[in-house]
């Protein structure tokens, strides 16, 4: 199902059952997995590799280069897996360097999402409209950032966590919490997405005792809270391992 008005490369690679809709353009060093959807207007450039199942919204444009200043030309790629789905005007640029911007699969891009250069996005992600990653960002699996959101270059943010609309992430954001504000804050667990997603009640319980032991404290750096709690507890859910293993590896600073 290609629409006359489309404009595909020879040198692009299509896959079976692909629908592109009207005016949209594939440019050469493209793959397109089996069953996407290309509504209408959608420009893929670049060497971008698009798995199976992904759907895209009138206006998006995948793969166009960096906006880095210090990009110089060089090929670059984007890989995006299966089943997203890419809303109205979405853009996904390409890496900068050797290294690709990555997408996983079944995330949901809404109108006017921005993911730059160099950014990886993990799995079950929603980006709502407008949300924006800065160049380098690393979003991991089932993480919401709201609308109007912007997440500056090089920070991370962890696994459950969610973002309230128009935030301003300046720093690292620790694996199931969630932070508001502009600059933002932590305000507490994000009790819905982990009741949702099945986590147990003890699994839960001892994420709210670490996070009282490491966030609500007034004195002291992170560091010392982080030592202090790893000494007195005898035992650390795998939940709460996950989240001291964040923390110990941040180079922003965390959002506190």
């Amino acid at each position: 199902m290609i629409h006359p008005t489309a404009v595909i490369s020879p040198k692009a690679i299509i896959g079976a059952d692909v629908t592109i809709g009207p005016y949209c353009v594939i440019n050469d060093n493209v793959t397109l997995g089996d069953r996407c959807h290309l509504h209408s207007h959608v420009v893929i450039d670049g060497h971008a590799t698009i798995g199976a199942d992904n759907e895209f919204y009138p206006f998006a444009a995948i793969g166009q280069r960096s906006q880095d200043l210090k990009y110089a030309g060089e090929p670059t790629s984007v890989l995006i897996g299966d089943r997203n789905t890419f809303r109205e005007n979405v853009t996904v640029h390409r890496g900068t360097t050797a290294e690709p911007s990555v997408v996983g699969h079944d995330n949901h891009f809404l109108a006017y999402a921005h993911v730059a250069h160099d950014s990886i996005v993990g799995n079950h992600c929603i980006l709502s409209n407008g949300a924006t990653l800065g160049g380098h960002v690393t979003v991991a699996d089932h993480v919401i950032i709201s609308g109007l959101s912007g997440i500056h270059q090089f920070c991370r943010i962890g696994a459950h966590a969610i973002i309230g609309g128009c935030s301003k992430i300046v720093q690292d954001v620790p694996p199931f919490m969630i932070a508001d504000g502009h600059p933002a804050a932590l305000r507490g667990l994000n009790l819905v997405g982990l009741q949702r997603r099945s986590f147990t009640p003890e699994a839960i319980r001892s994420l709210k005792t670490a996070y009282k032991a490491l966030f609500l404290k007034k004195e002291g750096n992170l560091t010392a809270q982080i030592l202090a709690f790893t000494e007195n507890a005898a035992t650390q859910s795998p939940e709460v391992q996950h989240l001291l293993e964040f923390l110990a590896t941040s180079e922003r600073g965390i959002v506190r």
